[in-house]
């Protein structure tokens, strides 16, 4: 009985060891979080890296920024666009 124990013990030692844990903190849609890239939008300077990094986190919520008319006409804007591209971040095809 005690060997079955233990062997039950050692399968699920080897088992949980062997599945790989990935942690993703939920994404908050929120236009705010792209406030570090306003001045590269507005001015067409290279955005700072907080703003690439934002850019990164947002990404999943873009389609639904632009779908905002309030955000599309900045968040689509040529500027917007070369922030993304200078960040090596592909601009979403919404649909």
């Amino acid at each position: 009985m005690i060997k079955k124990i233990n062997i039950f013990y050692i399968t699920l030692v080897m088992f949980l060891t062997s599945v790989r844990i990935e942690s993703k903190a939920a994404v908050i849609c929120s236009p705010a979080e792209l406030d570090p890239c306003m001045v590269a939008i507005a001015t067409a300077t290279p955005p700072p890296s907080l703003c690439c990094r934002k850019l990164r986190e947002q990404r999943p919520c873009m389609c639904g920024h632009l779908k905002d008319p309030n955000l599309r006409t900045n968040i689509n804007s040529p500027n917007a666009r070369r922030a993304a591209g200078t960040c090596g971040i592909a601009f979403p095809t919404c649909y």
